[in-house]
């Protein structure tokens, strides 16, 4: 009963968590493209009365009107319209389910056994979760103080976004170092939507209060405060594909349980802004097809890093071919565990992924899967049956 009850509080938090990011994501979107496609105000009347920009829209039968102010405008209705709630909650579940998933079983969802560094692979279940706390930690600090250091008025953007590129690049290197590989992904993606929401509560929504204070006061409000939060949410959106790709990456073994993972989500991340770049660009009047063929690019490169050596045949050192049998055999002994429709592993309800494998029918249904992550030491996790060479070896000869 307790298993399902966590995987009910899973599904239901889950639900949640990707409702708040579609709004969160919807919206940042949405304001980036009003942004970048405001023109000059064609009245003189608006012109007059601090009227930045407009954009003129047609959507779901109707026009709409809008006006973006370079200063105050004279009157701040009382209901203006804030933007953070999606963003805390997007967190907020999302960190959840991070709990629910990966710390409530560290010993079996972080720790990475096959770890260079001694000190990681031998980290114990508990220290696994104040490594992956800290980690998250140290990515927000990190972040923010090269944002504070090399561009605090916004005069150095360009060379901050180097430096938060190579920031990334270490951040995907040491997560594949510490963690294993399906919670690399995650928590390299977590670094970034964890700025994200840090970037809307520290910085965005406390300079947006401070300038609408200062306009009810009839103060000019410090400029920087816009510059700042304009700042974030530029980041925030180079941001939004790169983690989108990396939360939905836990169903890709062929990209986590790689060596060179850490080039491979990399290529990702660089990959999802130089798309993003082409959508801010065009919205703006600008259209660079060179960016999303840069990132096109990039990702086909990740497809030949990753691709499985020898066309997709894993090697193998079995003398024989072996039978569904020889391999239902070590498969039971070593995966039944987990994937079974009545799982006996403390923790599962269910079978992970729904593949079980209590049957030599319901095995063959799922052979190449099964090879796949066999070969690439993804499973079992963390071997945490024990494994042995020789029969991973078995199941990459087994053919029908």
């Amino acid at each position: 009963m307790q298993a399902y009850l966590l995987d009910f509080t899973n599904f239901l938090l889950r639900w949640l968590h990707v409702i708040a990011a579609i709004a969160w994501i919807g919206e940042s979107i949405y304001f980036v493209m009003l942004d970048n496609s405001l023109r000059t105000p064609k009245a003189a009347e608006d012109r007059e009365k601090g009227v930045f920009g407009e954009m003129w829209a047609v959507h779901g039968g109707g026009f709409y009107h809008n006006q973006k102010y370079a200063s105050a405008p004279d009157k701040l209705p009382e209901d203006l319209h804030w933007s953070f709630w999606k963003a805390y909650t997007t967190w907020l579940t999302g960190f959840g389910l991070f709990v629910i998933l990966y710390m409530v079983n560290p010993s079996f969802y972080l720790v990475n056994p096959g770890s260079d560094w001694a000190w990681a692979a031998n980290m114990s279940g508990w220290q696994a979760n104040v490594v992956a706390l800290a980690f998250l930690l140290a990515g927000w600090v990190v972040y923010n103080e090269l944002c504070k250091r090399i561009s605090p008025d916004m005069q150095r953007d360009g060379l901050l976004s180097i430096a938060v590129a190579v920031m990334m690049v270490v951040v995907a290197y040491l997560s594949s170092q510490i963690f294993s590989g399906r919670a690399a992904f995650l928590l390299t993606g977590a670094v970034m939507a964890t700025a994200m929401s840090a970037n809307v509560f520290f910085w965005i929504i406390p300079g947006q209060r401070r300038m609408v204070k200062a306009m009810k006061a009839g103060e000019t409000p410090n400029p920087l405060d816009g510059k700042r939060g304009k700042q974030r949410s530029v980041h925030n959106t180079y941001f939004t594909l790169p983690v989108v790709l990396l939360m939905i990456s836990n169903h890709y073994s062929f990209a986590y349980s790689h060596e060179l993972a850490w080039v491979i989500m990399s290529l990702f991340i660089f990959a999802g802004a130089l798309i993003r770049q082409y959508f801010v660009l065009m919205h703006a009047g600008h259209k660079r097809p060179a960016y999303p063929a840069a990132g096109v690019a990039l990702l086909l490169v990740a497809f030949w890093i990753a691709a499985p050596a020898g066309g997709g045949q894993a090697n193998a050192t079995a003398a024989v071919a072996p039978d569904l049998d020889e391999v239902h055999a070590i498969v039971e002994a070593r995966c039944v565990a987990c994937h079974s429709r009545e799982p006996s592993q403390p923790g599962f309800n269910a079978p992970p992924a729904g593949m079980a494998y209590d049957t030599p029918e319901q095995l063959r249904a799922q052979r190449a899967k099964v090879k796949e992550v066999v070969a690439s030491g993804y499973m079992p996790l963390g071997n945490m049956t024990g494994m042995t060479d020789e029969e991973r070896a078995v199941i990459a000869a087994w053919e029908e």
